[in-house]
């Protein structure tokens, strides 16, 4: 069963189910059916992509049933022959699910945020600022870009690479969660001593990611070493640019950062500093 209340705030609203935790806000003028909407989405839906499991931990998934399941799918395909599995866009596609509810009551604005993988709805005239490391990136209906996601080391999911946080803008926060998995995935340095790391399984017997080696900790770097990790991310990034995959990314490592496309300085979404940065 679903768990649903209002934050002290009284506008912000909280769904819970399992391991799924979602913080909700929509405009006033339509909130109570937003809301409502949005619980109705997100009732059953755990269920649904449990009896999915199996095929959505496969790189090779075959049909899938359920609109969430079928989004995530869709949302990681581009990314192949590359190994990635539907679970690589699963918080975001959650997040497009219950925000699309919420769009069918005429909100002119809302959002999702689902452990940080924000799926949004920005009618004219709307904008959205979200907090990232290093500081804040803010969208606007005026652009496609209605998903942002941040993936990296020391995450909610074990990481193939080393990156401490790698955001992504695309237009649908799951596709913007699988690209973000795979560029940090891509901020690494093979075979580096400071990087310590174990088989998925061992951590997580249920891992999609099998016995793939994800990174368990990380010693000092060298300056030029984590320029050499963030280049090879920032290579992959820029390939999904010029694919259209994604709009833009930021990528950080121990201090150090980078970013393409609208994410990159002077670009439409480039970072806004903030104080404590």
């Amino acid at each position: 069963m679903i768990q649903s209340r209002l934050l002290p705030d009284g506008v912000r609203l909280h769904l819970n189910h399992g391991p799924i935790d979602l913080i909700l806000w929509a405009d006033e003028a339509v909130r109570g059916a937003a809301y409502a909407a949005a619980a109705m989405a997100f009732d059953g839906l755990l269920e649904d992509l449990v009896a999915e499991l199996p095929a959505l931990r496969s790189e090779t998934p075959g049909p899938l049933c359920h609109p969430v399941a079928q989004a995530m799918e869709r949302a990681v395909a581009p990314f192949r022959p590359a190994f990635v599995t539907p679970m690589a866009a699963v918080a975001g596609a959650v997040a497009d699910h219950v925000a699309g509810a919420m769009a069918r009551t005429g909100a002119r604005k809302a959002w999702v945020n689902n452990g940080g993988d924000i799926a949004l709805v920005l009618g004219p005239g709307q904008g959205f600022s979200a907090a990232m490391l290093g500081g804040t990136v803010t969208l606007t209906a005026a652009g496609p870009w209605r998903g942002i996601a941040t993936s990296g080391r020391g995450g909610r999911s074990h990481s193939l690479g080393i990156a401490d946080a790698v955001t992504v803008v695309a237009r649908t926060a799951g596709e913007a969660d699988a690209a973000a998995t795979m560029i940090a995935n891509a901020v690494n340095l093979p075979g580096h001593p400071a990087i310590r790391r174990a088989p998925a399984c061992d951590l997580a017997p249920d891992s999609d990611l099998g016995t793939r080696l994800v990174v368990t900790d990380l010693g000092p770097l060298a300056p030029d070493e984590i320029d050499r990790a963030l280049a090879a991310g920032r290579a992959r990034a820029q390939r999904y640019l010029a694919r259209g995959l994604i709009g833009g990314a930021h990528l950080a490592l121990r201090g150090q950062s980078t970013a393409v496309g609208a994410m990159a300085p002077g670009g439409a979404l480039a970072l806004e500093e903030t104080e404590d940065a």
